[in-house]
């Protein structure tokens, strides 16, 4: 269910003009989803569903209950925020607690595209059509799944506070096989407006990197000069990006905390060449203006040319320490440079050329040492040139490390949405060293 952003307040002011509580906040977003999948050919599947949730945050001395619950109707909003109420006064004071926001101004954030919010199966089914038809021509089988999407965000308090963000998505990812089945090949692009998303590019990626007749060969484990195209580049960033928590920092219980205490921002961690930002008014990947717990997001920079310049930083941890609130960003950008994929390519004497990146997590916060697979599409590069495709192989990687040995950058572009939900990032394909794989992966 789709909301204008009077009838998201009108829901909201009803509730907090209801309230028996010392403070309420009032959170409600929803949307309509649509995705169609295929394979071989063909459509396989297709959902569309449309749903809203209300959560109620009672604040009572110090403490918060919450209730989420599904259904509009004027009952169950009511049951639930007397049931918010309740569980707070059953839970201990919270000595984290802060109060709610009142008014915000918010940086407007350009996320919604009316051709996108409009794009249903149908619209679907047509950029399904451009990935299969180029996959026929390719002599390829094609797989992969196109969806689109409506949503919204509402947050209210009683201390004034209104906020209102819709976004448009539309979303394609294509895998190719070769008639083999001995090698894949993917692409994608997650984009907040249609006009944005080049199905046909996507298409010739995708079968262009499965349509390979040379058997695929397995490496040996070790460290090796690695090209990782913007997805992969983004999905490493985004650990980097998600371990800034300054509480964490504060703490001694991170990457970015300091030996004996207080945190390395104003220190240089990474190679100079990266920088690492958000922005709600950047065009390939904005920003939403309203940040966690209604704090506004602003424009800036997290790591300047190889700097930590700050850290996410909690409503509650800020008024401990008395530093300025900064929520966490679902969308960044990576500053790219000027070297090509192929230029890169020609510069190295043996290494991999690496697709993409998936099934990763953080092993240990401490070193940032991140696990994963490689997935469809890793290339053997030797003397300046592709030689073979290269089984998947598992890695092991210290990201402090990784970043701190760029050799190239190319040219920012949007990637498909590594950090997910609603996520958008921007990177550039990245030229680094000794980047280490740590087992082979019989996988294509």
């Amino acid at each position: 269910m789709f909301l204008s952003a009077d009838d998201a307040k009108a829901i909201a002011e009803k509730i907090l003009s209801r309230s028996g509580a010392d403070a309420c906040v009032v959170k409600i977003d929803g949307g309509e989803d649509h995705s169609l999948r295929f394979a071989r050919g063909g459509a396989t599947t297709n959902i569309t569903t449309s749903e809203a949730s209300v959560r109620i945050s009672s604040h009572v001395g110090g403490r918060i209950g919450s209730v989420t619950t599904a259904s509009l109707d004027d009952d169950a909003l009511e049951s639930a925020r007397a049931r918010s109420e309740e569980i707070a006064r059953m839970l201990p004071v919270d000595p984290d607690y802060v109060a709610p926001l009142g008014p915000q101004e918010y940086e407007a954030s350009a996320r919604y595209d009316d051709a996108a919010g409009a794009m249903r199966l149908d619209a679907l089914a047509a950029q399904a059509a451009r990935v299969i038809e180029e996959g026929a021509r390719a002599g390829v089988d094609t797989f992969g799944c196109a969806s689109s999407a409506r949503r919204f965000e509402a947050l209210a308090t009683s201390a004034g506070l209104f906020a209102y963000e819709r976004r448009s998505e539309i979303d394609l990812s294509a895998t190719a096989r070769n008639r083999a089945d001995s090698w894949s090949g993917w692409a994608g692009a997650h984009q907040f407006f249609a006009q944005n998303l080049d199905a046909e590019e996507i298409a010739r990626r995708a079968c262009d990197k499965a349509a390979q007749d040379v058997e695929p060969v397995d490496l040996e484990p070790g460290a090796y000069t690695v090209i990782l195209e913007p997805v992969a580049a983004a999905e490493l960033a985004f650990w980097v990006m998600s371990a800034m928590d300054a509480r964490a920092a504060d703490e001694g219980r991170s990457f970015y905390s300091r030996p004996g205490g207080g945190t390395l921002v104003g220190e240089r961690l990474f190679d100079e060449k990266l920088t690492i930002r958000i922005d709600p008014a950047d065009p390939l990947a904005p920003e939403c203006g309203v940040g966690w717990e209604g704090v506004p997001h602003r424009a800036r920079a997290f790591v300047d040319k190889g700097v930590l310049k700050t850290l996410y930083r909690s409503r509650a941890w800020a008024q401990k320490t008395d530093a300025e609130a900064i929520p966490f960003g679902r969308n960044f950008i990576i500053e790219g440079g000027d070297a090509s994929i192929d230029d890169m390519i020609r510069s190295v004497k043996r290494g991999v050329l690496v697709t993409r990146i998936w099934y990763d997590n953080i092993v240990d916060p401490r070193s940032l040492l991140v696990t994963g697979l490689t997935r469809d599409g890793n290339f053997l590069i030797e003397n300046g040139r592709i030689v073979a495709p290269v089984r998947n192989m598992r890695f092991n990687q210290r990201l402090g490390e990784l970043f701190a040995r760029i050799a190239a950058l190319g040219k920012t572009e949007r990637t498909w949405r590594a950090a997910g939900g609603g996520g958008a990032a921007a990177a550039p394909p990245m030229l680094v060293e000794a980047f280490n794989f740590s087992s082979k992966s019989s996988g294509i």
